[in-house]
């Protein structure tokens, strides 16, 4: 048993220097490119898993995550009141906020929604590009976790703390490919999600199955058409794809 003590203890504390290095060279920066081969190979992935009428329905739940936590956060940097988000079974979502109801920070966070997918995978990949795969992980943990306070149904903390889990357990486990290989299939899945999504909220309005989106909350709280809206998150998410496909892919 002194054996097996000491075995146990040895492994934790390899695994706390390896977190600790994650973090050193998070913030000194620097890290080895993956190859080419990886890079669009999980490119491919990611974008098999958006266009999958089965995969879809299911990975749509990491989206919808990052779509209402793009609003929770905007509601709290325009110095609005997070009441709650929820994450629901069918993969959309609700986040509810206090605040002026009129202004632009009820502005800035309904139009935060469909802009933070993308957002978050150009950010994403601008970490990859400059070799921070583990500082990009650690800061999706983070914000998972801060997200996870604010969630307020079963499925919706369930959800959010899967998602975390295996970003823990990919940084606490993997070898280096697998954290490369898991961090860019994310961003190519934040990526390609970001678009799916406003292709999916035209669609609806075309065929007038939904008269409370975003977009037409948008198109209520400025007078300004909710195609209008509806374009800028196509421009946003399609602009945001094409700069991370030149970081991400050296051609």
């Amino acid at each position: 048993m002194g054996a097996g003590d000491g075995s146990m203890t040895g492994m934790g504390a390899a695994r706390l220097d390896r977190l600790s290095n994650h973090a050193a060279i998070f913030l000194a920066g620097g890290g080895h490119h993956p190859s080419q081969l990886l890079v669009l190979a999980t490119a491919l992935v990611a974008l098999v898993a958006v266009a999958s009428s089965r995969i879809w329905p299911v990975a749509r739940t990491v989206v919808t995550i990052a779509h209402e936590g793009g609003h929770a956060l905007t509601a709290l940097l325009t110095g609005r009141r997070v009441s709650s988000v929820r994450v629901l079974r069918s993969t959309a979502g609700v986040t509810v906020s206090e605040g002026n109801p009129a202004g632009p920070g009820v502005v800035l966070t309904a139009a935060a929604g469909y802009l933070t997918p993308p957002l978050l995978g150009l950010g994403a990949a601008a970490l990859l590009a400059t070799g921070h795969v583990a500082g990009m992980l650690m800061l999706s943990l983070a914000l998972l976790a801060a997200l996870a306070v604010a969630v307020r149904n079963a499925y919706g903390l369930l959800a959010v703390l899967i998602t975390g889990a295996a970003i823990a357990v990919v940084l606490w486990r993997a070898s280096a490919l697998g954290e490369y290989a898991f961090g860019y299939a994310l961003t190519w899945f934040l990526l390609f999600g970001g678009v799916r999504p406003v292709l999916e909220l035209q669609r609806a309005r075309r065929r007038r199955l939904s008269g409370r989106t975003d977009a037409d909350q948008l198109a209520a709280l400025t007078r300004l058409p909710a195609g209008l809206w509806v374009g800028l998150f196509g421009v946003v998410a399609v602009c945001a794809l094409a700069f991370s496909t030149l970081w991400l892919v050296h051609w």
